[in-house]
């Protein structure tokens, strides 16, 4: 990576963040949740009796580092977490937010993801990535490198730039690049707050709701506004890269938004864009949204698919962060579950079990479970039809990025 990107994270670590934070709270996201790895890249049945090796490629201050490493740490099974990144600053930063955390599972490097081939670090299971790549000059060969340095079967979480939903940010840069030429970045960062002081209700960056961390601090906005190096991507553009590098993708986070019907009601639309294929209505999606401000995939290099799907009893569902009682309680009265995407309100219909069968998700029932607790209810049910109503549920929450699968029959650490 050049210089002046390596310049730009000493001066200003990103994200902005604090170890004492720590006490308070863990940053978790998407890609690298250990939930979503395990469902999306693994089938649900990661062997956990063997060593599980992760690396985090642009580690940054630490986010996807210490939540993996802390969500790893709580399994008890043997892992390690590699970092790296460009910056001596922020590798401290992440340094800090690890020891306040008594983790003990990161080796800590500082590197160009460029020479990770020999560094004599591989293999890892697992990589994250996450707004590295649009950082250089050639992405393709960033994401060579972090193929070179996979296992095989392995996968990557990745996180790109949109182009869309990121209206006006190019403008901007562009400005400022006019008005601040060689000037050292603190003064540029305070001709960009004056900028932005003065920008019409007409310019783009102004109307676009859907940023907003850089008024958050000045790492933010550097960031945003000041960056070196900084290329968008569209669907297409990942899916070629990711293509050009010999991976696979399984899917986009959260799926549900790269889907047209998401945002369709008018049946000849439908209709038409249900020919597409699933590049081509992720492509479609993407323009019809408009808010996609960054694309989050997992990609792998496995020969055969490697998200794990509800097609036998024996898989256990759970939800990765909501209470399936809670949810069933919500959805009971209309069987609809309503989010919110970057200022968009939706509203997903659901199945008429739907509430029955999220009371019942506890991460320990397996889909035979609940089918035979339905049962009870209902002797009529068979598994056919209990799986008719199930999918129309996986559909909605593995849409939204909060439903997953396990297998219980795994390996696992003696």
């Amino acid at each position: 990576m050049s210089d002046p990107v390596r310049q730009h994270y000493e001066n200003h670590p990103y994200p902005s963040r604090d170890p004492a934070e720590e006490a308070k709270r863990l940053v978790t996201g998407s890609p690298s949740h250990l939930a979503e790895v395990d469902h999306y890249l693994f089938r649900g049945a990661r062997d956990r009796s063997k060593p599980f090796r992760a690396l985090v490629a642009g580690g940054g201050t630490g986010d996807a580092t210490i939540m993996l490493a802390q969500q790893l740490a709580d399994t008890g099974d043997p892992n390690e977490v590699v970092y790296i990144d460009l910056s001596e600053s922020a590798r401290r930063v992440a340094e800090g937010r690890a020891q306040a955390r008594g983790l003990s599972n990161i080796a800590f490097h500082t590197a160009s993801i460029l020479d990770l081939p020999e560094m004599g670090l591989a293999p890892f299971d697992y990589i994250d990535c996450c707004g590295v790549l649009h950082h250089l000059p050639d992405p393709l060969a960033g994401l060579r490198a972090l193929v070179a340095v996979l296992a095989p079967g392995g996968g990557m979480g990745l996180m790109f730039y949109g182009a869309y939903g990121r209206r006006g940010v190019y403008e901007a840069q562009s400005m400022l690049k006019r008005l601040t030429g060689e000037l050292p970045l603190e003064e540029r960062v305070a001709v960009a707050r004056r900028l932005l002081g003065n920008l019409p209700a007409t310019n783009w960056l102004t109307r676009n709701p859907f940023l907003g961390d850089h008024h958050r601090s000045d790492a933010e906005l550097a960031d945003l506004l000041l960056h070196p190096l900084d290329k968008p991507f569209r669907v297409e553009e990942v899916a070629d890269l990711v293509a050009a590098a010999g991976l696979k993708i399984v899917t986009f986070i959260e799926a549900i938004r790269y889907e047209p019907d998401t945002y369709l009601s008018e049946p000849y639309l439908i209709k038409s864009t249900s020919t597409f294929s699933p590049l081509e209505r992720a492509a479609f999606a993407e323009e019809l949204a408009g808010n996609i401000k960054t694309h989050v995939l997992y990609v792998t290099s496995a020969a055969e698919a490697s998200e794990a799907a509800p097609d036998a009893p024996h898989w256990v569902p759970y939800l990765k962060t909501y209470d399936g009682k809670a949810l069933a309680g919500a959805c009971r009265r209309n069987l609809t579950l309503k989010v919110e995407f970057d200022g968009l309100p939706l509203t997903f219909p659901l199945p008429r079990l739907a509430p029955l069968m999220l009371e019942r998700i506890d991460g320990n029932r397996s889909l035979g479970d609940i089918l035979e607790e339905l049962q009870a209810l209902d002797s009529s049910l068979d598994w056919d039809g209990f799986q008719q109503q199930f999918s129309g549920l996986f559909r909605v929450f593995r849409g939204i990025n909060h439903l997953m699968l396990k297998d219980l029959q795994a390996p696992r650490r003696k």
